[in-house]
């Protein structure tokens, strides 16, 4: 979190503490509005996003056209420097080894389903990789002027027609916009999502960042709809066999078993 929004969130606390009341009761003041029997019923005049999908990878993740070899970004002369020290360095540090989670908008990719939740003035994505969970607010509020650091970033999304465009901000730097690609302090991603069939869904995703990138990178992403299937359980830390030591050193526990053998330890 930003020092400015820390500073006003303890300014709030202190505040709420002077003149006797709760702290919980000044955050219960700016919650929404239920939503109304008119906002449920314009649900249904939308594109219905709904259900669990799967991405598919029979091409056409970064092509621009039939038989298009996907292009990578295009970075800067700094930003390939640092690519190519990462790449030197194996990366035995990389934090989706220890289950954090990959971000934005790497978490989009994953080989894993995601489930789509329409309700008032918000669209949630329930991912099944790490456990995640996106929430895309429609309700017409703006992207914050501060945004706290986050791996999914902050998403405000409009619809244009049958396409929901999603404009995302306000990233961790834990988050890479590619593999040993670090992202800068002005990364924006813009996606669009657009049904092209009612059991296939279009992800146009367009990174721009300039301290890193010297052009947008777009990719496009091709989900299936699957009707009857549900997300599972995923649990990464349960028989994660990675760690770091007190130094920070990342190693492998090879003799590393189930967690009831790791509690005898």
């Amino acid at each position: 979190m930003h020092e400015t929004r820390i500073h006003r969130v303890v300014t709030a606390l202190l505040a709420g503490a002077i003149v006797g009341g709760s702290p919980l009761t000044f955050a219960q003041t700016v919650s929404p509005k239920p939503p109304t029997a008119a906002e449920w019923s314009a649900i249904a005049k939308l594109p219905d996003f709904t259900g669990v999908w799967e991405l598919t990878f029979g091409g056409g993740r970064g092509a621009r056209g039939a038989g298009a070899v996907p292009q990578g970004p295009q970075l800067t002369a700094p930003a390939a420097a640092k690519r190519k020290q990462l790449q030197s360095e194996a990366r035995e540090d990389n934090p989706t080894a220890n289950c954090l989670p990959p971000g934005m908008p790497g978490i989009m990719g994953q080989p894993y389903p995601m489930e789509f939740l329409m309700t008032p003035g918000l669209v949630t994505i329930v991912i099944e990789a790490y456990t995640q969970v996106r929430h895309i607010y429609t309700d017409g509020r703006p992207l914050p002027a501060d945004p706290d650091l986050k791996f999914h970033g902050s998403s405000i999304g409009r619809w244009e027609g049958d396409t929901l465009a999603v404009e995302t901000i306000g990233f961790s730097p834990l988050t890479e916009i590619a593999a040993n690609v670090p992202h800068g302090d002005k990364m924006r991603i813009v996606e669009r999502f657009r049904l092209t069939d009612p059991a296939t869904m279009s992800i146009e995703t367009t990174v721009t960042d300039p301290d890193v990138l010297t052009a947008p990178y777009t990719t496009t992403r091709t989900l299936k709809r699957h009707r009857t299937w549900t997300i599972s359980e995923y649990v990464c830390q349960e028989n994660n066999r990675n760690f770091v030591d007190q130094n920070g050193k990342a190693g492998v526990n090879l003799n590393q078993g189930t967690p009831a053998k790791r509690d005898e330890r």
